[in-house]
């Protein structure tokens, strides 16, 4: 087995080629810390995409939704998929617009997308999906029933080829812009309580910023 899963004709970096990984290891963690995934396809000659729930074992992604999903239907008519997850972890402020960005990881999978239909496959496949949400939770809660994995569709995609793209790091203000009196720097992402909040990683410039603590 291969270490890497990429470059690859579809997810070759391009923009920015430096901020490109292709370890097999580097892309997995991403899949598997994202809590969501975006799906393509093309849908009566329209481009759409999707969030859905996805789990991943070994070099296979599943995603699952009604059997009356346009998205769904479309890539396994087709029998190829793109499946995109983003980890969103700060902001990079520069002291200019253009040059400030988010930090974050990504990847880009593109894969062969069969339809799971084999009932005891796709019951374990769907307890796959549970505990992917919480881990061990598929062995608490009342098990499928039949119709309710009728209501279902499983698609199984293998990952031929992916990428990740990783930024992090300080911002890139060009020398011009050093002397600005602007705040630079980074601001990561915080979770209290089930919501987001944002916390400098250096001081505010004094009387331009109030936090409120609760």
């Amino acid at each position: 087995m291969s270490d890497v899963l990429g470059p690859g004709p579809k997810t070759r970096v391009r923009r920015l080629a430096a901020k490109a990984n292709y370890e097999r290891d580097v892309i997995f963690a991403v899949i598997d810390e994202a809590p969501l995934c975006h799906v393509a396809a093309i849908v009566q000659g329209n481009a759409m995409v999707i969030p859905t729930l996805h789990a991943r074992e070994g070099d296979t992604i599943y995603l699952h939704g009604s059997p009356s999903n346009a998205v769904m239907k479309s890539i396994v008519e087709r029998g190829e998929a793109c499946v995109s997850m983003t980890l969103f972890e700060g902001l990079r402020l520069a002291r200019s617009g253009f040059e400030s960005s988010i930090t974050y990881r990504s990847v880009v999978v593109f894969g062969t997308a069969t339809l799971v239909s084999d009932d005891v496959e796709k019951a374990r496949v769907l307890d796959l999906f549970v505990d992917a949400v919480l881990p061990g939770r598929a062995s608490e809660v009342r098990a499928m029933n039949d119709a309710e994995r009728r209501l279902t569709m499983v698609v199984a995609v293998a990952i031929d080829e992916a990428s990740a793209k990783l930024s992090s790091g300080p911002t890139d203000d060009p020398d011009e812009d050093l002397d600005l009196p602007v705040w630079s720097g980074m601001v990561p992402p915080e979770s209290t309580t089930g919501r987001r909040f944002l916390t400098p990683t250096a001081p505010w410039p004094p009387g331009r910023y109030r936090c409120r603590r609760r």
